[in-house]
């Protein structure tokens, strides 16, 4: 039953994936934002590591892990809009008379979102290193960066497909998503260091999953991780992962019970 599960989960990630590759306009406009955080704000605020506590003298190399994490999150929250197309092209439905796995329907998404986390990271870190950044954390370190962001990817594309299946509206999505994405980002030590920030803002920070992985990414890129720092907030990602996906999961199965 396992190996029938995995089957079925890679075929529908196949599936998807193929859908992504056909649209490679869509694959450009991802990877925009990304750009412009990395040559804008890397010029604009490249100073503002004399201020002190950003582990660096190069603020290119702080922002890196910050971007990579924040593209992860910000490609992620819009999964339930796939879900929700799928819902309303009835192709979700069609599945469901098929012997496909339950399971599998679900866990795909997860998949796909991993695999485009980490080719969207992957892009991002040589764009970083083309522009002069450094990784004295080594290959090591930059594997664990590019796993924190797939992990933080998992639990937000998880979430916004229970999103899409219990909302059923774009105008829902788009509208809690354009509420959180700001303070998420901000809320964490994305772009300033945290000894820079007000105090409430650093403890908001330490409950925000969005800082965990940038921590845990920036910590094994230093030249000396702090592992004990790197599996704390990696072990809490990968617990979160895991029950965004069970919820996902749940609500799939509350939706085939209405339909």
């Amino acid at each position: 039953m396992n190996s029938q599960v995995l089957a079925h989960t890679w075929y529908m990630t196949q599936r998807q994936l193929t859908a992504i590759i056909r649209q490679p306009v869509f694959l450009a406009i991802s990877l925009i934002q990304p750009v412009i955080w990395l040559f804008l704000f890397g010029n604009l605020f490249k100073n503002v590591v004399e201020l002190g506590g950003f582990g660096t003298t190069s603020y290119l190399d702080y922002l890196i892990p910050g971007i990579v994490v924040m593209s992860a999150l910000g490609s992620s929250m819009w999964a339930g809009m796939g879900t929700l197309e799928e819902i309303e092209r009835g192709t979700l439905n069609r599945f469901l008379t098929t012997p496909v796995s339950r399971n599998a329907l679900m866990n795909a998404n997860v998949v796909q979102n991993g695999i485009s986390t980490a080719v969207q990271s992957v892009i991002i870190v040589l764009l970083g290193w083309a522009a002069g950044a450094t990784y004295p954390g080594g290959a090591g370190g930059l594997l664990i960066l590019v796993v924190a962001s797939i992990l933080l990817g998992t639990v937000f594309g998880a979430l916004s497909n229970a999103l899409g299946m219990l909302v059923r509206q774009r105008e829902s999505i788009i509208g809690i998503n354009t509420f959180l994405l700001l303070p998420l980002t901000f809320l964490s030590s994305s772009f300033m260091a945290p000894s820079q920030m007000p105090s409430w803002m650093r403890h908001i920070a330490d409950f925000n999953p969005v800082n965990w992985a940038m921590v845990a990414g920036r910590s094994a890129l230093t030249a000396d991780p702090d592992r004990s720092l790197v599996l704390s907030r990696g072990g809490a990602l990968l617990v979160l992962a895991a029950a965004a996906v069970w919820l996902s999961t749940r609500t799939f199965r509350s939706y085939q019970k209405s339909v």
